[in-house]
């Protein structure tokens, strides 16, 4: 129970914090995030495994974040595109997947369409505690 209740929580604050500030995600429709699962990782003391899916509507988008964390994402739906700071923008599709590690600052991170709806999932190998999303830089 308390792990569904801190991934609601992680979901909820990266959902909110996504969606209200930053330019790239200002007018843009949010992004709905689910919790999957999260589980310590006994091998690795103090890391967790944290696993989401993000929907994004047509035209949707998230503003610039990063996260502490390694993170892998692979479309499952539509096309998204994804870059970070001093990275070229790369256009995925669904079966690819794209990475970032810790202190990458995501500076694009939205549907690659305005009619259509994408979906992916996240993964993160994360120190236990700390937020899944840090808005800004």
């Amino acid at each position: 129970m308390r792990i569904n209740h801190l991934l609601t929580v992680a979901a909820l604050l990266w959902s909110g914090t996504l969606a209200a500030q930053g330019p790239q995600g200002r007018d843009a429709p949010h992004p709905v995030v689910k919790p999957v699962m999260t589980e310590a990782l006994p091998d690795y003391p103090g890391k967790e495994a944290l696993v989401l899916t993000v929907d994004y509507p047509p035209g949707g988008a998230s503003p610039l974040h990063h996260h502490d964390a390694h993170t892998y994402v692979y479309v499952l739906e539509g096309s998204v595109v994804m870059a970070v700071k001093g990275g070229k923008e790369v256009t995925l599709m669904p079966g690819q997947s794209w990475g970032e590690k810790p202190g990458d600052v995501h500076t694009v991170s939205r549907n690659a369409s305005q009619t259509k709806p994408a979906k992916f999932v996240v993964f993160m190998l994360k120190d236990i505690g700390k937020p899944a999303v840090i808005p800004g830089p």
